[in-house]
């Protein structure tokens, strides 16, 4: 099995020994994307921003692969106040075509750098 890592710089550079996707055949396993601004490092400020730049941030991972959010079969999603799940799905629609993938939803303590929000996904295609 060959595996081939993805890294865009339009995406937040890893902050740790990981990469930021790994993609093996037609599939690619993404690392959890955050709020950082690619180009600053720093978090955005408040939960809808860091939101949309999450996925925004993970939109350019998957691009970089090949592929985009309608090929995810599967996100996880972290947040540390599960009171803003409806915030997440609105603003997840503006980004993820029909039919949704499935998903996953984990409430946590704490994120890497103060995060309120995290994702990751699984991409085929």
């Amino acid at each position: 099995m060959s595996k081939l890592v993805i890294s865009s710089s339009n995406a937040p550079a890893a902050i740790g020994p990981y990469s930021q996707a790994i993609k093996t055949g037609s599939m690619v396993f993404t690392s959890g994307q955050i709020g950082l601004d690619p180009v600053s490092g720093e978090l955005v400020a408040g939960f809808e921003a860091q939101v949309r730049r999450a996925f925004t941030n993970l939109t350019a991972v998957a691009n970089q692969a090949g592929g985009s959010l309608s090929d995810v079969v599967k996100f996880t999603l972290f947040l540390t106040d599960l009171s803003q799940f409806s915030v997440v799905n609105e603003i997840m629609k503006e980004f993820v075509p029909e039919p949704y993938p499935a998903r996953s939803t984990v409430g946590v303590l704490s994120l890497p750098k103060g995060a309120e929000f995290e994702v990751e996904a699984i991409l085929v295609f």
